[in-house]
């Protein structure tokens, strides 16, 4: 919708363009600051798997994972470390918008790459101190637990929205905070 001015308002909050990209982009930012973190540390943890002592024990098998892991990993990183620099490249040319939009992409991109990443670190990690039954099962579990949480939960929550676009579905509906 456009009011007077032509200033774009599409989600209730009198925002113009340039209000919600800045809004848009503190927000990927915070969410940034977790997933950036939590990545790092998990590829720490993988780069130094390689110079344990154990490492010289691996079979095929576990090695293979093992650099399948690693390339998730760095892939990863590379994904939700690319909105700075797609923010930084265009920072100053009124792009953020398209800054924005490129960065939310990248960053569901780094996202599904981490929940790889930790399916794949976790059946390095229950093949090394289970069965080969009993790690495929566990790594299952957590496969459907990681996505249930990633995924399925805000494909649920965006479909509980109300359709005016403010996301203020009821508690009623099951969808507010304190769920009946």
């Amino acid at each position: 919708m456009t009011t007077a001015g032509n200033v774009h308002h599409d989600d209730g909050r009198g925002e113009s363009r340039a209000q919600r990209a800045d809004r848009r982009w503190n927000e990927l930012l915070q969410e940034l600051r977790v997933a950036q973190t939590g990545t790092q540390i998990l590829f720490g943890f993988l780069v130094a798997v390689v110079f344990q002592p154990r490492f010289a024990e691996l079979g095929t098998t576990d090695r293979l994972i093992y650099v399948v892991t690693v390339c998730l990993g760095a892939a990863t990183t590379g994904a939700l470390v690319a909105p700075v620099a797609v923010h930084r490249l265009v920072a100053g040319r009124r792009l953020k918008p398209a800054a924005v939009h490129w960065a939310g992409r990248l960053t569901l991109v780094g996202v599904v790459l981490l929940y790889l990443t930790m399916v794949s670190t976790f059946l390095l990690i229950t093949r090394m101190v289970l069965d080969d039954g009993i790690a495929l099962w566990l790594v299952g579990v957590m496969a459907l637990w990681l996505a249930l949480c990633w995924f399925l939960v805000p494909f649920i929550a965006r479909r509980g929205n109300n359709g005016d676009g403010n996301g203020d579905a009821k508690a009623e509906d099951g969808y507010g905070p304190w769920p009946r």
